[in-house]
């Protein structure tokens, strides 16, 4: 049987004989994440990105099962943009940030019940300036409506909620930085002017708000006391590189989602008050670990996308790492609301990054995500330090490289007697774009 020659041709021609075959990458400035498996080298940075109009917000989700690379990932782009000079914040529930913190040469900040540093999550960036358009209050209102509905678990009664607001008004009067314990005895012994405005007296006042000012003394003498009952510790400095919030102490307590969006809530005052100092300049990425926790109670995660909705206008972007796509869903809750509360965190996060999902989550995944079918059946089979990258409109699978110095900072299971663990993992059912090769050193 006769053979058919081969055909040669240059590969000017072969690009016009099969065009569109090869991703032409995002083609901005960036940090290098990677190869991209259906081009070359995958850089990336929201900031960038927005500024060319590629993705309309510079937030990102991160999800991915354990032992897939998703915190490897995540430490290694911390690493990266702080040598670029970009600040990175990470609330750490594990404590799983001290080596990258320790590369940095800085200690991270321990939040424990009782310890040495309290922060402040009413604190107003404008004290002293002129701008009180009543942002502030709205937003601590906002804040406290949202622990106590996650506290009681149920939608605060419209009295619940002005006794609160009036609450927050009081102690603002009175005093220029107010604290949890101010807002807690203002609800319990509300002042006269706060009930007459409200066309009741003093006693109904206080019974309205009786249940919410118990749950916020949780805070203050309860089994959560010592974080944020008083006003910011001095000396805590955010002008380093990196600053990392390690909340481990509390990891297994059932109150770890009000704390994590209280440590939000006072990172983002200090947003504000850099973007007054010089506005336009802030350019901060915030890492909310194990987003889980703030995503469990609606309430909670209702708070958690307002705040995702002001990163343009506050110059920050926002990373959520979860592990899977029921994480998204409010860990498995059935209702609508939480399924429609992940859709709109997904909206404002126009960066998503996909490892490897459990096959009972992919198809919940595919409908968070806005994935292909054929993205659905991908990251089934992803190998590790393998993810796929929807950036805006636009799709990627991206390896994830390693330096040999980064090795030191991105493991996570030493306990288990592994050692450092390689990029290594393949699946020879797979096809051959999925495989992982082992780690390149791409420098420090």
């Amino acid at each position: 049987m006769p053979i058919t020659p081969c055909h040669v041709a240059t590969t000017k021609q072969l690009s016009g004989a099969y065009p569109f075959l090869c991703e032409s990458g995002l083609k901005a400035r960036g940090v290098v994440i990677g190869q991209d498996l259906l081009g070359g080298p995958f850089c990336f940075d929201p900031f960038e990105l927005y500024d060319q109009g590629v993705i309309s917000n510079p937030n990102m989700v991160v999800m991915g099962q354990l032992g897939k690379g998703k915190s490897s990932l995540v430490k290694t782009y911390l690493w990266r943009q702080g040598i670029f000079g970009r600040r990175c914040w990470v609330i750490d529930p594990k404590g799983e940030y001290g080596e990258l913190a320790a590369c940095f040469g800085i200690r991270p900040i321990y939040l424990r019940p009782g310890g040495s540093i309290r922060l402040n999550p009413l604190e107003d960036p404008y004290v002293g300036e002129n701008d009180r358009s009543g942002t502030v209050t709205a937003r601590r209102v906002e804040l406290l409506a949202a622990i106590v509905s996650a506290s009681l678990q149920h939608t605060l009664l419209p009295s619940e909620m002005t006794s609160i607001e009036m609450a927050i008004r009081d102690v603002e009067s009175r005093h220029k930085q107010p604290v949890i314990p101010h807002v807690v005895e203002a609800l319990l012994s509300p002042s006269y002017a706060s009930a007459t405005m409200l066309r009741t007296t003093v006693t109904e006042l206080a019974e309205d708000g009786r249940q919410v000012a118990l749950e916020l003394r949780r805070l203050v003498t309860g089994d959560m006391f010592g974080m944020f009952d008083a006003p910011t510790t001095g000396g805590v400095s955010l002008d380093a590189p990196l600053v990392v919030l390690d909340m481990s102490a509390i990891y297994g307590s059932d109150a770890l989602g009000i704390l994590m969006s209280c440590a939000m809530a006072w990172l983002q005052g200090i947003v504000d008050k850099l973007s007054l100092a010089a506005p336009g300049s802030s350019q901060i990425i915030l890492v909310v670990d194990e987003a889980w926790a703030v995503l469990k109670n609606p309430a909670a995660a209702r708070w958690l996308q307002s705040s995702w909705k002001l990163a343009r206008a506050k110059g920050v972007s926002n990373i959520a790492v979860v592990h899977r796509a029921s994480d998204l869903a409010a860990v498995g809750s059935a209702g609508a609301e939480q399924i429609e509360l992940a859709k709109g965190l997904l909206s404002d996060s126009e960066t998503r990054v996909i490892y490897t999902q459990p096959p009972g989550e992919v198809a919940l995944a595919g409908e968070l995500m806005g994935m292909t079918p054929v993205e659905e059946e991908i990251i089934r089979k992803l190998g590790r330090g393998i993810a796929l990258w929807k950036v805006g409109q636009r799709s990627f699978l991206v390896r994830h490289l390693v330096s040999t110095t980064e090795q030191q900072f991105i493991q996570t299971d030493q306990r288990m007697g592994v050692g450092v663990r390689q990029y290594g993992t393949s699946f020879p059912a797979s096809p051959q774009f999925i495989q992982t090769d082992q780690p390149m050193d791409i420098g420090a």
